[in-house]
């Protein structure tokens, strides 16, 4: 409540020194720009880890002490007073030596305050610096944090730096690392967001030629995907109409000249053959080694299938061969039976 009295009353003084002449306010939520921070993300990992084996420490020891209050209480029937007054005792200092480690490491003064300060400052330090140049920058009269302890009754998205501040500290850290003309760009375009920031038209009119600029780069990525849908529908018929065409080429014909002697096989053309042709030389164009390769292969082929056909008509003259002796063998032995 006290510190509500105390927001209330500095809005007041705010209100009535706006009177005299412009103020200008602005305000950041430091929890979002620390989780935008690498540096920030890695130092509480490094924290956690610590807390973890610290957590890991305190579990070891009440397990320690937890077996011994078992065993006393097992056995206190067997022991002397004396001796249960012994282990009571080594027991409660025990219990004490764990609180107080307890107390070291997680109390308001302990390890983890004192590492996460450690680890935490210098990143809020820089942070801080950036936000006082930007607010000399930008001319803000003054600059609130919404995480902190002073209640934010209300609150414009308007007045939020912390988007602006995030990109300035981000761009610090890769400064280092530009060249001059890198710079230089870096420079510019922080000037233009500036002027986009403090012009509410300017801003405006920038919002709307992102939102363009966003809608049209969608549209190529549909183009784009369109196209690639299409080249895999053409490329999977193409694939398709292949395979049929190397199917069919598996059958073949065999022609006869006027003397009846068969001729060389031929592959069976049809229609499907010449559609397939079409389609692939439709689809694809193919480059002057294609060509060289392709017409070699046909040559090949061509010979292959001349050297099958010798083969089989030399099989065949051997056979027609082979009968005729057959057959003057026989008509010889039928006319000695004679």
């Amino acid at each position: 409540m006290k510190k509500l009295f105390l927001f209330l009353s500095f809005i007041s003084i705010i209100a009535n020194a706006q009177t005299a002449r412009g103020v200008k306010i602005g305000y950041i939520d430091m929890e979002y720009i620390l989780e935008k921070v690498p540096d920030y993300a890695d130092a509480m990992n490094q924290l956690e880890q610590k807390a973890q084996k610290w957590k890991q420490e305190i579990d070891t020891k009440r397990n320690e002490i937890t077996i011994l209050k078992d065993n006393l209480k097992t056995e206190r029937v067997l022991l002397t007073k004396e001796l249960i007054e012994e282990r009571e005792e080594e027991i409660a200092y025990l219990d004490k030596e764990l609180l107080d480690y307890q107390e070291k490491r997680f109390g308001p003064k302990g390890d983890l305050i004192i590492q996460k300060s450690v680890l935490v400052k210098p990143i809020q330090d820089q942070i801080f610096t950036i936000i006082q140049d930007v607010a000399e920058q930008r001319k803000y009269d003054f600059v609130f944090d919404r995480a902190s302890d002073l209640t934010m009754l209300f609150a414009d998205k308007k007045h939020n730096i912390s988007d602006f501040v995030v990109r300035k500290l981000t761009s610090a850290q890769k400064r280092e690392e530009m060249s001059k003309k890198q710079l230089k760009a870096l420079e510019a375009k922080e000037a233009l967001e500036e002027s986009v920031a403090d012009n509410p038209a300017l801003e405006e009119r920038q919002r709307i030629l992102d939102e363009k600029k966003a809608a049209r780069e969608k549209l190529l990525e549909e183009r784009q995907k369109a196209i690639e849908d299409k080249k895999a529908a053409a490329a999977e018929k193409r694939k398709k109409l292949i395979e049929e065409r190397d199917a069919k080429k598996n059958g073949t014909v065999i022609e006869k000249d006027s003397t009846g002697d068969d001729n060389k096989k031929q592959p069976q053309v049809n229609e499907t053959d010449e559609k397939v042709t079409e389609e692939i030389s439709g689809e694809k164009k193919l480059t002057p080694e294609e060509i060289r390769q392709k017409a070699i292969d046909d040559r090949n082929k061509k010979i292959e299938e001349r050297k099958k056909a010798l083969e089989e008509k030399k099989k065949k003259i051997a056979a027609d061969k082979e009968a005729a002796i057959k057959a003057k063998e026989q008509k010889t032995e039928t006319e000695k039976k004679d």
